[in-house]
């Protein structure tokens, strides 16, 4: 954020991403480690959400997109609301507080933030730090260790969004190459749920609801016998009734 713009931040409002990035396999969160800009003597590996105030005059939907782009390159994601998070000791940690005084303008502030969560296929995407930023790092879904902030509790909510949103909407699609095969789909769902499915019955029902269509493509540069690969149809998807529809 250049000097300009912060001076017109809002010192109580602030927006942070949770961004989940699929390799194929596994089901990662974006982190970034804070850049003390020139306290070097100053220790501080602690990893937080890329996030940052917003600008008086934007919508938050556009700050949460002008604040992930400039700390992480990431642009024209799918990007949604989680809620509010307003903990008075939210900004209490002391690593925190070092920060805070190091880079805000008006450090002892108290701070609602506005938690966003964003979906993307890893291979699809150049991650470039940028910003406070100093440096950015995949971490395991299941284990994201004691991040800044109250950012645990932000990750855990959008976790909690994600598995809600993906019995009803598409949105594990986001995360998965255009053409995928069964056993991608599978994996993806039991990482998103952080529970053993059942591969037969997920196999009959997702071919039920009629949006995948089969390719006659199959998997290449695979170890074992190379899968057949699938397209996800929105348009069918789009035209069905979603009273009572669930993806799984």
């Amino acid at each position: 954020m250049n000097e300009n713009m912060q001076n017109q931040t809002n010192p109580n409002v602030s927006v942070d991403c949770v961004v989940f990035g699929f390799d194929g396999s596994e089901l990662k969160v974006l982190l970034l480690q804070r850049d003390l800009r020139d306290n070097l003597d100053l220790d501080d590996d602690t990893l937080v959400l890329p996030g940052d105030l917003i600008v008086d005059d934007e919508d938050l939907s556009e700050a949460a997109t002008r604040i992930l782009k400039g700390l992480t390159g990431l642009k024209n994601i799918f990007l949604e609301q989680i809620g509010a998070f307003g903990n008075p000791s939210r900004l209490s940690k002391e690593k925190d507080r070092v920060w805070l005084e190091a880079i805000r303008q008006n450090p002892e502030a108290r701070v609602i933030t506005i938690g966003y969560f964003a979906l993307i296929n890893i291979k699809n995407y150049k991650i470039k730090p940028a910003g406070f930023a100093k440096h950015v790092t995949w971490s395991d879904y299941h284990h994201v260790s004691d991040l800044g902030f109250d950012h645990n509790e932000i990750v855990d909510a959008a976790k909690q969004k994600l598995r809600d949103k993906l019995y009803r909407e598409p949105v594990g699609f986001e995360l998965l190459p255009r053409k995928f095969s069964l056993h991608q789909l599978y994996t993806l769902y039991s990482e998103i749920m952080d529970a053993e499915i059942d591969r037969r019955n997920f196999r009959r029902r997702m071919l039920k609801t009629g949006f995948l269509k089969e390719t006659d493509e199959f998997q290449e540069g695979v170890p074992h016998k190379p899968a057949k690969l699938y397209t996800f149809v929105k348009k069918e998807f789009d035209n069905v009734s979603k009273t009572n529809f669930k993806f799984y």
